[in-house]
């Protein structure tokens, strides 16, 4: 992987495990060699991750809406940063530029970017890895939804393969590099079986 996109919030959260593993994951990037793309913001764990892989001789692509929140804090020392019209244009530009993607502990529009790539990894419109950063068990009951909705008949069992969740960078960023995209074979005839 040359480069990872990772969605974290722009709040840091309220326990300091989040903002040590965004930092850690910034190491971790710049030590790999793997290109940051990001939110473009200074602040919470998106600023965390980012200054790491600065702080680490990494290189970070930030992707901000101009002008779009003016309580949003953009980051001003990125290796690049590229202005884009909207919300639309940014998550297309972070998806096209990325081979690999992370969840770190966030809000509303973490879970949505996230939930957009794995959807698009379970229709094979890319083949990259994805991952949850599942830091003090952040993300334990996401999975369990997850595993409910295969267990409800709403989601295929085989794709739960496709979701990587680890509670360290160096332990995720270890299954990402390794991650192998399952052949399912005909996916429509799956859910018709399902």
């Amino acid at each position: 992987m040359k480069s990872i996109c990772v969605y974290a919030g722009s709040n840091l959260g309220n326990r300091p495990e989040y903002a040590e593993q965004a930092r850690q994951l910034g190491v971790e990037l710049a030590k790999r060699g793997i290109r940051l793309i990001y939110g473009g913001s200074k602040v919470g764990l998106m600023g965390e991750v980012a200054n790491s892989v600065l702080e680490h001789g990494g290189k970070v692509t930030g992707v901000m809406p101009t002008g779009l929140f003016k309580g949003e804090m953009m980051h001003t020392d990125l290796t690049e940063l590229i202005e884009v019209k909207d919300m639309h244009e940014r998550k297309a530009t972070m998806i096209r530029l990325a081979d690999g993607f992370i969840a770190m502990p966030g809000g509303f529009g973490t879970l949505e970017e996230w939930f957009e790539v794995m959807s698009w990894s379970q229709l094979g419109i890319h083949e990259s890895p994805v991952g949850l950063l599942n830091v003090a068990d952040f993300y334990t009951p996401l999975l369990r939804m997850i595993d409910h909705s295969i267990e409800a008949g709403f989601a295929l069992h085989t794709h739960r393969s496709l979701v990587i969740a680890e509670p360290t960078a160096i332990e995720l960023l270890e299954q990402m590099e390794a991650f192998k995209r399952p052949v399912f074979g005909n996916k429509w005839k799956q859910l018709d079986e399902a």
